[in-house]
């Protein structure tokens, strides 16, 4: 099975930085994907322990993520809820072609067949 997603968008706000009582760090981000065609589409990125230059990313700023889908379910309010989100493996800056050109390069070698 392969659980693959690579994300081109902006983010629609600055990226939210929280050290969890592990020890580890999770950074929010809400990626804004325009379609073609239709309403652009907002997609929730949780990141974890990511380089100390991703807290700095602010809205506005153009990035490319690879990850994986996930949903995970959590109680609030005493109700079962859902979230689905991207987990990301690598998040690079939209601007940097290089390291985009890499990520891709990454994702593609994901879906080999050859390579599993």
């Amino acid at each position: 099975m392969i659980n693959l997603v690579v994300l081109e968008g902006v983010l629609a706000r600055p990226a939210q930085d929280l050290e969890l009582p592990s020890g580890s760090r999770l950074l929010s981000l809400e990626v804004t994907v325009r379609r073609e065609e239709g309403a652009a589409e907002s997609v929730p990125v949780t990141w974890f322990d990511p380089p100390a230059w991703a807290k700095a990313l602010d809205g506005g700023a153009g990035v490319v993520v690879f990850g994986r889908v996930r949903r995970r379910f959590f109680r609030s309010g005493g109700v079962t809820q859902s979230r689905t989100e991207v987990v990301a493996n690598r998040v690079v800056r939209a601007s940097a072609t290089t390291k985009v050109t890499a990520l891709l390069a990454e994702a593609s070698a994901a879906l080999d067949p050859s390579r599993r």
